[in-house]
């Protein structure tokens, strides 16, 4: 069966009825000579209600200008009556407000780590010392030194593989010490990963004293729960947790980059810092033998800083938060265990 396709197919549109078909606005019509000539879009010739509405907006807006002639004066649109007008508001600010009862963050840390020939000085001495000096805004390290103090033994020589022949060669030691003292001016804290231990070698025999509030990264910093860190971890444990390639272990300056390098990917650094500074005291646990874990879980360490007892410093609100009862033990502490700041 045949079909007239030309009279199935619709007329074709000029290419300024395109743009009104296609919803354009142009900037100007085609100029026509005389009078124009009232026209109904094709769009509207079988709709007689859209055609009568499109010719009354065609009434009733501002004419363009044909042959020159100037435009008729644009209208405004009446204001609804009884309406409220807009008014401007100030909304509140939802800046979060700064912490409350948190010390001042450090800009400058100097990371200290020692190795010695025994436990305590009473039973050996300090045969190397090493220092970072880390800037905490920018995450840089700005300076380091590394030395050797002279022993005639070293006891401990498989744990940190320093022969004591080693440590009695030749070196700048003086200028070395001069450094790490000004290393130590230039630091608001010093940080060491048990802190209590390394402390104790200041101020003894060659080394300074170094005056400064001590930080301890084992105890005192907590560290976030998504590094899935025990309470108390060692210096290996927090760097695998960080992703820093731990290539050697117990030389002090090996374990303050260690630090340092941690100190660089925490986004946190911080917060955990003002934490960390926050006022500790020292408490030992009370809670029966079978549940010693406890005590362990939450990081006590037992026989340290109190004889014969699990001890740990805590803020106030670590205290309150503990599963088990707690007493102050400041007074039981043993007088050789260096108390951090």
């Amino acid at each position: 069966m045949g079909t007239d396709l030309d009279a199935a197919m619709p007329e074709p549109a000029s290419l300024w009825e395109q743009g009104d078909l296609l919803g354009v606005a142009p900037s100007a019509a085609p100029a026509q000579s005389g009078t124009p000539k009232a026209t109904t879009p094709k769009r509207h010739r079988h709709n007689p209600a859209a055609g009568a509405a499109a010719a009354t907006r065609e009434a009733t807006a501002p004419q363009a200008p044909i042959n020159g002639a100037a435009a008729s004066t644009v209208v405004p649109l009446p204001e609804s009556p009884g309406l409220p007008q807009p008014q401007t508001i100030s909304l509140p600010s939802f800046a979060s407000p700064a912490p409350r009862g948190l010390p001042a963050c450090p800009e400058r840390l100097l990371i200290v780590d020692t190795e010695t020939t025994g436990l305590s000085p009473a039973r050996g001495r300090c045969i190397e010392v090493g220092a970072v000096l880390f800037h905490v805004p920018s995450r840089a390290v700005l300076s380091q030194v590394s030395f050797l103090l002279p022993c005639s033994s070293n006891p401990a020589q498989r744990v940190n593989g320093i022969a004591a022949e080693v440590t009695r060669l030749e070196q700048p030691r003086e200028q070395s010490l001069a450094c790490l003292e000004a290393m130590a001016t230039a630091a608001e804290v010093l940080v060491a990963h048990n802190a209590a231990f390394d402390r104790q070698w200041f101020g003894r025999e060659e080394l300074p004293d170094l005056e400064r509030p001590w930080l301890c990264s084992m105890e005192d910093i907590r560290w976030p729960a998504e590094r899935h860190l025990r309470a108390t971890p060692s210096v290996r444990d927090l760097a695998l947790a960080y992703g820093v390639p731990v290539w050697a272990a117990h030389r002090a300056l090996t374990d303050c980059i260690y630090i340092a390098q941690v100190f660089e990917r925490e986004e946190q650094l911080e917060t955990l810092l003002q934490q960390a500074l926050l006022p500790r005291k020292l408490y030992r646990a009370r809670l029966p033998y079978d549940q010693r874990h406890l005590a362990k879980e939450t990081g006590f360490r037992w026989n340290e800083a109190v004889q014969g007892a699990w001890s740990k410093r805590l803020t106030e609100d670590e205290r309150d938060q503990l599963p088990f009862e707690v007493l102050l033990a400041e007074a039981e502490q043993d007088p050789n265990w260096p108390q951090s700041a």
